[in-house]
């Protein structure tokens, strides 16, 4: 059995595969905003499925942030308690047994790649839009780290092509202004329908709102289905990628992928008038919020 562990900024979900890739169980629980309960609830999980499943389970993380390999630290995380902490080192303490790290938006690409949305595909780029922003990028069925373990961390590059009224972007929690992050989070729509029409929605309110023809929302939605087309346009021309796949909450908007799709064109490199149309593929995850815990379940070999 293959326990995947999604450690999110809202929730951390617990799910157990059987050696053939069935799903045996599946837990969730919020997210404790400390450490050490952090570790307890992810033990807690852990555990449960033990019992489910009446043995114990290969344990696979899938994280906020990335370990630094030769401290095992946790670096670059938005659920900023696990930064500076030996996480993995912690868990196989409380879990008596090896514990496997990685990227929450690598887990997610890796799962996406193996037998969801970009299943085939020689290069693909996940994203994950949701508390945070994140990506990952497989490439012939590996995950492409890169030397600083960063590869993928397209949240935290500037928003291109801002407008005069973007300039120069709301603060971002890793110090800098005018991140991805900070403009495409569902934490950011939300902001950013607030500072528009002075009313405060969840991101589910705003998207309900547009769908029945208020213009305030409907603007709201409009300006991140453009920021979201520059950004996968600016990805595109670097990466070029045969497949963006879309995860996270903010994925579940009606359309969005059809919205960045339609508008790619209007940023991509083209010198010149360009007719051909875009082959990347912008979709929308296969296995939707589970796919990153599947991917961090798939850490560790089915035979392991």
């Amino acid at each position: 059995m293959r326990v995947g562990i999604d450690l999110g900024g809202t929730k951390i979900e617990a799910l157990a595969l059987a050696p053939g890739g069935q799903e045996i169980a599946r837990r969730r629980v919020a997210t404790p905003r400390d450490y050490a309960a952090s570790l307890d609830a992810i033990a807690g999980l852990v555990r449960e499925l033990d019992r489910v499943a009446d043995e114990a389970g290969t344990v696979g993380v899938g994280i906020p942030g990335t370990v630094v390999p030769h401290t095992g630290l946790v670096k670059n995380a938005n659920s900023v308690w696990l930064n500076g902490r030996p996480l993995g080192r912690d868990l196989e303490e409380r879990l008596n047994r090896p514990v496997r790290l990685m990227n929450d938006a690598n887990c997610f690409a890796l799962s996406e790649a193996a037998d969801g949305a970009a299943a085939g595909a020689h290069v693909m780029f996940g994203v994950i839009l949701g508390t945070g922003v994140g990506g990952g990028i497989v490439v012939d069925g590996r995950c492409l780290l890169g030397a600083n373990l960063i590869a993928g961390e397209w949240g935290h590059n500037p928003l291109p092509w801002l407008g005069s009224d973007e300039w120069p972007g709301p603060p971002c929690y890793c110090g800098k202004r005018g991140c991805v992050e900070a403009w495409l989070s569902g934490p950011a729509f939300e902001r950013d329908h607030a500072e528009h029409t002075g009313l405060t929605l969840s991101s589910r309110e705003i998207v309900r709102a547009a769908t029945g023809g208020d213009p305030g929302a409907a603007a709201t939605l409009a300006r991140y289905h453009d920021r979201l087309g520059r950004t996968l346009a600016s990805l595109i021309n670097v990466l070029d990628p045969d497949v963006v796949v879309l995860g996270g909450g903010m994925s579940n908007i009606a359309g969005l992928p059809e919205a960045a799709s339609a508008l790619l064109l209007r940023y991509m490199f083209a010198a010149g008038a360009r007719s051909d149309p875009v082959a990347t593929r912008v979709v929308r995850a296969a296995h939707g919020d589970s796919s990153g815990v599947r991917g961090a379940a798939r850490l560790w070999p089915a035979s392991a």
